[in-house]
């Protein structure tokens, strides 16, 4: 597998997407939404009457950061399904296919294109909340909480891994569909995994300590292993050549 031109295959993907402005908003917005709404919830609840202890406040912080790795296997839906199934339908997915690229430099580089603009909205969306959380919970803790070990845990190691899990099962299923719409609702399904872990963490069977994240990050892992090589497998550019109509 050659890295250039996996490369190139990801530089041409981000000049498609400059025009694609449903591809813009679902990265943009998910990322907005999560770097203001906890603040707003943090600000309600510390002007209430009886407000937030600061005993409370880490937990609640924690079970609010976890939003970014849920935003992360939210976000690259819309960039992934219509990296293959969207250039299917505007036929500039045929003339790709029939270059001397590998499978693999093409699924790499389609895979690229989807992860990085993912990873750059949900850091900087990230770093927008790190500082608004600080600067709205200093008074009542005395410090900042972030930066931490959790937070680095969840941008660092979780959120790729998420983004990557989203982006592997949504080139699974657009090698399967011949729509966008219908490679995104199916790519919803990414969302629920993570929506699990939030859940149980709510009701108390997990905690979002380091530990639980990185091995929850080890098992996941593990799937977008899986994942890739199911991917690859999928990927036939024959049949799509020849019998997506």
């Amino acid at each position: 597998m050659r890295l250039s031109k996996a490369w190139l295959i990801a530089a041409r993907d981000f000049k498609v997407f400059r025009h694609q402005k449903n591809v813009w908003y679902s990265i943009i917005v998910f990322p907005v939404i999560i770097s203001v709404i906890f603040l707003l919830v943090l600000e309600y609840a510390g002007s209430r009457s009886r407000g937030l202890t600061a005993a409370q406040l880490p937990t609640l912080i924690n079970s609010f950061s976890f939003f970014l790795v849920i935003g992360a296997a939210f976000v690259p839906l819309g960039i992934a399904s219509y990296s293959i199934v969207g250039e299917k339908v505007e036929k500039s997915l045929e003339p790709l296919l029939a270059t001397p690229l590998t499978d693999g430099e093409i699924l790499l580089g389609k895979t690229v294109s989807a992860v990085l603009p993912t990873l750059v909205a949900m850091y900087a969306g990230a770093a927008v909340f790190m500082t608004g959380i600080d600067a709205v919970t200093f008074q009542k803790l005395g410090y900042y909480y972030f930066p931490n070990w959790t937070i680095g845990v969840l941008l660092l190691v979780l959120v790729p891994i998420a983004v990557v899990m989203s982006v592997l099962f949504s080139v699974i299923v657009s090698s399967r569909v011949n729509d966008v719409r219908s490679a995104s609702s199916f790519g919803i399904l990414m969302f629920f995994p993570f929506l699990a872990i939030y859940l149980a963490s709510e009701i108390g069977i997990i905690s979002l300590d380091i530990n639980s994240l990185l091995i929850i990050s080890g098992v996941l892992l593990a799937v977008d292993v899986a994942l890739f090589f199911v991917s690859t497998a999928t990927f036939r550019r024959e049949e799509i050549l020849t019998k997506w109509k």
